[in-house]
């Protein structure tokens, strides 16, 4: 099936319904917790054969092939690594045998369990290959399209869809889980991976699994405000609950399917089930939806970057956004050195501070000798990425270091810069393509400046041809206004207006400069680039590569937006000038009243604590420096663990909670703290008074290979200093128990990501209770809830690290 094809299947029978559950199903025909699911389909074939007949009867017009954990990362778990080629085809024959010509089929494929570096230690091309190896199978073996399904990583999905699309054109669907909150475990909203991945070239986007029917209507709702493909939805039948040992689904086929009216309301084109639904499900799903008209994806995509966490909106008329500057080497004498070292703390404060002081947008350039610009790079961009949420622009004149780039950036980029030379124009502009980036387009030629304007506006009117022969869209254009410097040219700013004006309202494209060019040479140049700048924002200017921390130009730059009555531009000044006004309140001197006779005052200067810092920042590269100074100032390694080290990780857990921090941030700083602990350890004094901190034992439970979440529980406990038993994934109950047991445990954490395997945390507690265990039990995981911890009778539930901590604490106390 071609992309196009798909695109009329969409149109012929939509809404277009999908299956529904098949491990909750599978379970219920007696697939036994702990085995690998493709392995046992195919020992049991007559269950997914009937189970997918069903489905087809009941209006399925795409089934999933059961080839959802079939990848080499999770058949390793099984042992069953060499037989994948075999699994795949079988499944995909067996789910084509099922349907006939009555259904097309999907080729399933969906997360490894293991984190990308940098928070874990896969690589971004090694989850590539991982995803080839199955997707080749999968095409080979015969499926009509992909599906991409139940991510929690929109670099993950990202990895998928490359490599699906470096093996064959079939069509792809992605969709995503979201927490309650709205955004994945990772921090990404819905809009974010509505225009990285279309952007990347998938035929449809959506959510599937994550709750209940109704609470996925308002994610749907903001997907199609910048969907120009069809979306997804693929509810559970309602959240789960508990009957004696037994997970149900209690929402009735009628229910979901008036919810399923809903979500084609909201925008959705394409429908189905995930856990707990059954072909009666989808047979009321489907008479419900039949002939319900479809929600009109936009005819054209929006002008937004993306990093994984925000999108930012480059509007014509839209407030005037700043692309920091400060990321690149050229003439930063301390900058470079740290490259040089492989040092990226001054990178990652460069970044912070940048986004701080209002640029919307960073630049990355690595341009230097004494490095390998394409690896420093990747490695830069694993940092920045992590650590703030503005959008990237890429800038390299190198075709592989940008690929490189663009590859591992987990957002939607812009490429600084496409011209008319004959390497950008064949090789640079294929890029923005294959990756879904914008691009800033330079008016030059392999003859170098234009000569006049119009040269100039034909260099701009033949790069974009190009891109448009290429697939590309209008809004994918950005123009380099091409600043020359003043004090060479007289002209030099005339003629920049011009092209900005010429791009505005003839050719409706946004504009970018670089603001410093235009005073090269001159004294005081900050105010030849305000006054430069305040009157190219008036004639159009979109953006400019720019320092902010130019207090100037950043607060006219704002200014001018208020004057021109931009959106909401009049509460962004204002809130800026009070930001402005809090921060140089915090560097006043502070006058403290001393007690005395003399009733006289002492002036003391607010510092902030570097240690601290490094673990709020994730500062891995500078934390060990800054402690050991600590040391050497006469700080006591008890002093720096309960004094900044701990302070610090509350703080992080603070901000991880008011939403501020997400995943990355958490794991960053988390594992900053690891390094300074792991440094004191060996200093502190053992204590005398028989007195250690309590046992944890910690497992994700049986027939359960998902442990990112327990994994991160297990980091931010040892930091705290607790003695934690990490059992790993999979466990029996027998054997979290009686280690719990043995090593006198105060407290058993357990973890589970699958509504199948959340019933072993019952056992668990029951089988305490047998054995006389007095270990207190935690749970947690995507779908556990505190009614399920009680239900079970566990002592406590926590829904991330941050709050197991606290958890801990208080059962402790």
């Amino acid at each position: 099936m071609t992309k196009t094809e798909f695109a009329g299947f969409i149109r012929e029978h939509g809404p277009v319904i999908l299956d529904g559950a098949t491990g909750t199903n599978l379970m219920e025909a007696g697939m036994p917790i702990g085995v690998c699911p493709e392995s046992w389909v195919l020992e049991n074939p007559q269950v997914l054969l009937d189970l997918q007949r069903r489905y087809v009867e009941a209006g399925s017009h795409i089934v999933y092939a059961s080839t959802f954990t079939g990848n080499r990362i999770k058949l390793e778990e099984y042992g069953l690594q060499e037989r994948l080629e075999e699994i795949n085809t079988q499944l995909v024959a067996l789910s084509r045998q099922a349907v006939g010509d009555q259904a097309l089929v999907a080729g399933d494929m969906t997360m490894t369990g293991q984190q990308l570096f940098p928070m874990g230690e896969l690589l971004f091309e090694e989850l590539v290959d991982v995803y080839k190896e199955q997707a080749s199978v999968l095409a080979k073996a015969g499926v009509d399209l992909f599906v991409v399904e139940t991510m929690m990583s929109l670099q993950e999905c990202r990895a998928a869809v490359i490599a699906i699309r470096e093996v064959c054109d079939l069509p792809i669907m992605v969709t995503l889980t979201y927490n309650e909150d709205g955004r994945t475990l990772f921090g990404t909203p819905p809009e974010t991976a509505v225009v990285v991945l279309q952007s990347l070239g998938v035929d449809a986007i959506g959510v599937n699994c994550s709750t209940g029917p109704m609470e996925m209507v308002p994610l749907v709702e903001k997907m199609a405000e910048y969907a120009t493909i069809p979306l997804i939805a693929k509810p559970n039948a309602g959240l789960p609950e508990l009957e004696g040992k037994k997970t149900v689904y209690r929402m009735t086929p009628e229910e979901f399917a008036g919810a399923g009216v809903a979500l084609v309301k909201a925008g959705a084109a394409i429908v189905g089930g995930c856990c707990g639904t059954t072909e009666k499900h989808i047979k009321a799903l489907s008479d419900a939806t039949r002939g319900m008209e479809l929600h009109r994806p936009l005819a054209s995509h929006r002008r937004i970057l993306a990093s994984e966490r925000k999108n930012v909106e480059v509007g014509l008329d839209g407030n005037f956004l700043v692309v920091g500057e400060r990321i690149n080497p050229t003439g930063k004498k301390k900058l470079q050195a740290q490259l040089r070292e492989g040092k990226l703390d001054l990178v990652r404060e460069m970044a912070m501070a940048q986004e701080e002081n209002g640029a919307a947008i960073l630049d990355i350039n690595m341009g230097m000798n004494g490095i390998d610009e394409k690896e420093m790079m990747k490695q830069v961009i694993y940092e920045v990425a992590a650590t703030v949420d503005c959008p990237l622009c890429l800038d390299t004149s190198h075709i592989d270091v940008m690929e490189e780039a663009l590859r591992v950036y987990p957002g939607r980029a812009l490429i600084n810069s496409v011209s008319l030379e004959t390497e950008k124009i064949e090789h640079m502009l294929p890029l923005a393509k294959k990756y879904g980036a914008m691009f800033v387009l330079l008016p030059l030629s392999d003859e170098g400046l234009p000569k006049d304007a119009k040269e100039k506006h034909e260099i701009i009117d033949t790069v974009y041809d190009r891109a448009m022969e290429l697939g590309m869209a209008h809004e994918d254009i950005v123009v380099d206004g091409l600043v020359a410097t003043i004090g060479a040219n007289p002209e030099a700013a005339k003629e920049c207006y011009d092209t900005i004006s010429y791009c505005k309202d003839i050719r409706k494209l946004p504009t970018i400069c670089g603001l410093s060019n235009i005073s090269f040479g001159l004294p005081e140049r900050s105010f030849v680039n305000t006054a430069f700048l305040t009157m190219a924002i008036c004639r159009g200017l979109t953006m400019a590569i720019a320092n902010p921390s130019q207090e100037l130009l950043m607060n006219a730059a704002f200014a001018s937006d208020m004057l021109l009555h931009r959106p909401d531009s009049d509460i962004r000044y204002i809130e800026r000038m009070n930001k402005l006004a809090e921060e140089k309140a915090k560097y006043e001197t502070v006058v403290v009243k001393k007690e005395g006779a003399a009733g006289g005052t002492a002036s003391v200067e607010e510092k902030a604590d570097p240690v601290t810092t490094a673990v709020l920042k994730g500062n891995k590269g500078s934390i060990i420096d800054e402690v050991k100074k600590a040391i050497a100032d006469g700080a006591k390694p008890e002093e720096i663990i309960n004094d900044q080290l701990i302070a610090a990780i509350n703080k992080v857990g603070e901000f991880f909670e008011q939403k501020k921090y997400f995943l990355p941030q958490l794991i960053a700083s988390a594992n900053t703290m690891k390094l300074a602990i792991d440094y004191l350890e060996p200093m502190l004094e053992k204590k005398n008074d028989g007195q250690e901190m309590p046992t944890l034992v910690i497992a994700t439970v049986e027939g359960d290979i998902h442990d990112i979440g327990k994994n991160l529980v297990v980091l931010m406990l040892k930091n705290y200093g607790y003695n934690v038993i990490d059992m790993g994934k999979d466990v029996p109950c027998e054997d979290i128990v009686d280690t719990a047991i043995r090593e006198n445990a105060a407290i058993i954490g357990l973890s589970a990501l699958m509504t199948t395997t959340m019933m072993r945390m019952q056992d668990v507690v029951e089988l305490c209770k047998e054995k006389g265990c007095k270990s207190k039990v935690i749970i947690g995981g995507a779908c556990i809830t505190q009614s399920f911890a009680d239900e079970i009778g566990a002592d406590g539930y926590s829904k991330d690290a941050a709050e197991c901590v606290r958890l801990v604490e208080r059962l402790l106390a």
